[in-house]
């Protein structure tokens, strides 16, 4: 995104401000999108036009000897924080954040199936959660303490917390949970040693429950993608073993082609089967689709998707679909 105006600080922010005055920089980009949506027969759309505007703030100086960066997005409020990162480059030692939303360890590769727009399981309704069933990341993305770093080729991308996930109004967390961990492991064609070959894998366990009833649930994905002149082919395999008292396994296969047609026009195809399992139920496979397409003209992008699922959240005969087309400018 091109930048929308640059302010001299005086220093990051009011904490190290009072240990140090150092200079810096901050950035605002943002970008206002355009919807058309529309839902399956069986839902009510109301007004299928909408409108969204992100802003984006990012300030990097030095403390300390030490790079130190923080970005906060804000989403159809201006004043309404979405997520937000305070990272500080160690250089050799690699990069520790504290994540309040945008992403780390194991839910950075939840879904690496190429796409030309949105995912295919975006729009679909699921049973409540964030995301789409099946999508692998025990610590989440609301107070985590990330680590990064690469060495030989491969980057190692790790996330903690301490009790529950859910965010509260200060910033805290609320609700039951004992805390998580995981991790992801990727590389490139240098490390695999075959031309346009990316991939990756990763692991992860969460605290269910109070002290002394609490049980894991597992995350595992594994995944890869190969790039040949215009082509992307990508394939993924997941894994969410719950292991609390009439809790349900879940395990995921997925693959997705995108073709660029041009430096401006690129399409793609995916699909996406969810088998839920459980000792106290049968099993049943979710199964969805969708077709994405975008367009770009400088900053003006324009993307449609197209997603289907049948066996929606694991109950059999149920059947969900969403159609959207976004215009975005970005600024």
């Amino acid at each position: 995104m091109n930048n929308f105006k640059k302010v001299g600080l005086t220093a990051l922010a009011g904490s190290l401000a009072a240990i140090s005055a150092n200079a810096a920089e901050m950035t605002v980009s943002g970008a206002t999108l355009l919807t058309y949506t529309s839902e399956d027969q069986t839902e009510t759309t109301g007004n299928p036009f909408g409108m969204k505007t992100n802003l984006g703030f990012t300030a990097s100086g030095e403390v300390n000897g030490y790079t130190v960066s923080y970005m906060q997005t804000s989403k159809d409020k201006f004043a309404g924080m979405s997520s937000a990162r305070l990272s500080v480059d160690m250089g050799d030692l690699g990069t520790i954040a504290f994540d309040q939303g945008s992403g780390s360890g194991l839910g950075t590769i939840d879904d690496k199936t190429p796409t030309a727009a949105e995912e295919i399981w975006d729009g679909i309704d699921t049973d409540g959660t964030s995301g789409a069933n099946g999508l692998v990341g025990a610590a989440g993305a609301s107070g985590v303490f990330n680590y990064i770093k690469s060495f030989s080729g491969v980057t190692f991308n790790g996330a903690a917390r301490r009790g529950s996930g859910k965010k509260t109004s200060d910033g805290g967390s609320s609700g039951v949970g004992e805390g998580a961990w995981d991790f992801a492991l990727t590389a490139g064609d240098d490390v695999l040693m075959v031309a346009g070959l990316s991939g990756g894998l990763g692991y992860g366990e969460a605290s269910n429950g109070t002290s002394g009833t609490a049980s894991d649930t597992e995350h595992m994905t594994l995944f890869a993608n190969y790039s040949y002149g215009p082509v992307t082919f990508g394939a993924q395999a997941s894994e969410i073993d719950d292991t609390t008292v009439g809790g349900t396994d879940q395990d995921v296969r997925a693959f997705g082609v995108a073709f660029n047609v041009n430096d401006s026009l690129s399409v793609s195809y995916g699909e996406r089967d969810v088998d839920f399992g459980g000792s106290t139920a049968a099993n049943v496979e979710e199964n969805g689709e969708g077709i994405a397409v975008a367009y770009t003209m400088g900053s003006i992008k324009i993307a449609g998707n197209k997603n289907e699922v049948s066996n929606n959240d694991g109950t059999a005969g149920a059947k969900d679909e969403m159609t959207e087309i976004a215009v975005s400018f970005a600024f």
